[in-house]
């Protein structure tokens, strides 16, 4: 199993609009799309992209609903040499001023995009221009949370920050590249718990064979949410332990 990081899905209310927003500000090209009678899905990222590298999957539902963004998912963070040099050029090309890097430390900065979805820029030396680098989910038990990773999806522990209300651990298979999108998982340190909403969708992990992947996860005793039968054979769905989806794609 390698379950290397494929996409994060977030929902859109104006496709045109996010199209243009990422396009006109990360830079981003249309990677695939899909067309349903109720929905379309629309995949991005930068021209050039690492075969480890995640996409951005938008999806834009046609009946005209709007979305909760919750509090359980946190943020897409994107790469760039220079996190000052990058915040001025998202401001210079219209973006509106969110938390720029020295509110941050110096040492990254977050901007919103129309539909208020955070992204993170921060520094990174490997990885295109405006690349995924992580998502950020909150759990409400990390060792739980970080168990079941390791478990279920064969998951590593590659860094991890501890402070005295909060913590951060980064996760990905051990052996992803550099370049392999990871997830950032926040853990407050206390008793609160979080709205999953539904601006967010899912993060999704590759398979060589999908049967195959949803067999070792049912007998690991991953949730069995949606199984591929029922997605037409095509893509399946388990979730973590605080309710995040993963989509299962074989690639």
């Amino acid at each position: 199993m390698h379950a290397t990081l494929d996409h994060t899905m977030m929902r859109v209310e104006d496709l045109d609009t996010a199209l243009d927003w990422y396009t006109t500000h990360l830079d981003y090209e249309e990677k695939g799309r899909w067309e349903a009678e109720t929905f379309t899905n629309v995949f991005l990222g930068p021209e050039e992209i690492h075969e480890e590298g995640a996409l951005l999957e938008l999806t834009y539902n046609h009946d005209g609903r709007t979305y909760e963004m919750g509090d359980a998912w946190g943020h897409i963070a994107v790469r760039c040499d220079d996190v000052y040099d990058a915040y001025a050029e998202l401001m210079d090309s219209g973006v509106e001023d969110y938390r720029d890097p020295d509110s941050c430390g110096g040492s990254y900065a977050f901007v919103k995009d129309p539909d208020g979805h955070e992204i993170e820029v921060v520094e990174r030396d490997h990885g295109s221009k405006w690349s995924l680098d992580h998502t950020m989910l909150r759990v409400e038990d990390s060792d739980e949370t970080i168990g079941w990773l390791t478990r279920k999806l064969e998951y590593g522990l590659f860094r991890r920050e501890e402070f005295d209300d909060f913590a951060l651990y980064f996760m990905k298979p051990d052996e992803a590249a550099d370049e392999a999108m990871s997830l950032e998982l926040t853990d407050n340190l206390d008793d609160r718990t979080y709205d999953l909403g539904d601006a967010w969708g899912h993060v999704a992990v590759r398979a060589d064979d999908l049967q195959g992947f949803w067999g070792t996860l049912m007998d690991r005793h991953a949730p069995d949410y949606r199984d591929p039968e029922s997605c037409g054979n095509r893509y399946a769905f388990t979730k973590g332990p605080d309710g995040h989806e993963i989509e299962i794609v074989e690639r």
